[in-house]
């Protein structure tokens, strides 16, 4: 079968699944404090139609998979989803993206289903700030989460903090500091206008070139950060590593500042199972018609190598002409 090949000849090897839109905290940058109305349960891809779906797309050259939310480890069973998505052919990495709160209890059963790798976002260290950021005293379940997972799965623990200016972004050296502590690799990811409030502003934005300045002014004994050698290219991360040889790695997402959107090869299915081709998308492609309606899986493969054709050039966040997404980041999946 044809492999997934947009219309400027980006290969599409990477699937990010939302399996719900429901989340336990109220992050400033993602979704406001009340008010926000849930997909009802019947609105949801069931974890059947989502395997098909996975299924149908493998043989089109779909290798990585990344489940998202909201918060995925609200979703009742997900190890279930694993171990069904785990014995698809092709499918070569499984990974998920949570805030950790559930993590402590849940990493060794999600671990046994097949899950390589968890990413976890966390953007503080400081219980206070953490509580206004998130709108929820957590941060110590949060800490045992990233302990556990650190201990439950291979490789380096990823950890995504988002930094704000004026919020949390004195916050840059602690966090240098428990790269090199612990092992981890932090990755910075640049505050998008993805808020349901939106709120967001250019003023806000504290780009991944003065977050590497800060970590060299920081660090000590001539010690700065230098390009990771084994960095990947495609990668969304621009990945460095310490020059005094100290474990851990620092990763920028610039996405707003420095766009990658040339090398993308992603696409996202909602919790609801619209197929969104950037995360700027003004239009999605709703399959759930299609998955719930008795179309065949050529019907669905066709409707999906369309939508992927025609994928966005880029977000064009820097552009004049900017729109906003037609929905938040919880409403999409990370």
């Amino acid at each position: 079968m044809p492999l997934l090949i947009d219309q400027l000849g980006r290969k599409i090897d990477n699937l990010r699944i939302s399996v719900t839109d429901r989340c336990n905290f109220r992050c400033l940058y993602c979704m406001p404090e009340e008010g926000m109305e849930w997909l009802p349960k019947e609105g949801v891809l069931s974890f059947e139609e989502l395997e098909r779906f996975v299924r149908i797309l493998a043989p089109m050259g779909i290798r990585k998979l990344r489940l998202t939310g909201g918060e995925p480890l609200l979703r009742r069973d997900l190890p279930q989803l694993i171990s069904l998505l785990r014995t698809i052919e092709g499918i070569d990495d499984i990974a998920l993206t949570t805030n950790a709160l559930l993590l402590a209890e849940q990493a060794a059963a999600l671990q046994e289903s097949g899950l390589d790798r968890v990413n976890v976002s966390l953007d503080s260290l400081l219980r206070e700030r953490f509580e206004q950021i998130t709108r929820r005293d957590a941060l110590d379940r949060v800490l045992r989460g990233i302990e556990q997972a650190a201990k439950t799965f291979q490789g380096p623990l990823k950890i995504n903090a988002v930094l704000m200016r004026g919020l949390n972004d004195a916050e840059t050296p602690a966090f240098a500091e428990l790269a090199r502590e612990h092992g981890h690799t932090i990755r910075f990811i640049e505050y998008m206008p993805l808020d349901a409030d939106e709120s967001w502003s250019r003023s806000s934005l504290v780009t991944g070139a003065e977050i590497r300045e800060r970590i060299d002014q920081h660090l000590e004994n001539g010690t700065r950060l230098v390009e990771d050698p084994a960095r990947d290219q495609r990668a969304p991360a621009a990945d460095y590593i310490f020059s005094d040889g100290a474990p851990g790695k620092i990763g920028f997402i610039n996405s707003v500042s420095e766009p990658f959107c040339e090398n993308c090869n992603r696409i996202r299915i909602t919790a609801d199972g619209k197929l969104r081709t950037c995360l700027f998308s003004q239009e999605e492609t709703d399959l759930a018609p299609l998955l719930r309606g008795g179309a065949s899986d050529e019907r669905i493969a066709k409707a999906v190598r369309m939508a992927v054709h025609d994928k966005e050039p880029g977000h064009r966040i820097n552009e004049p002409d900017f729109v906003r997404a037609s929905r938040s980041m919880s409403q999409i999946g990370g």
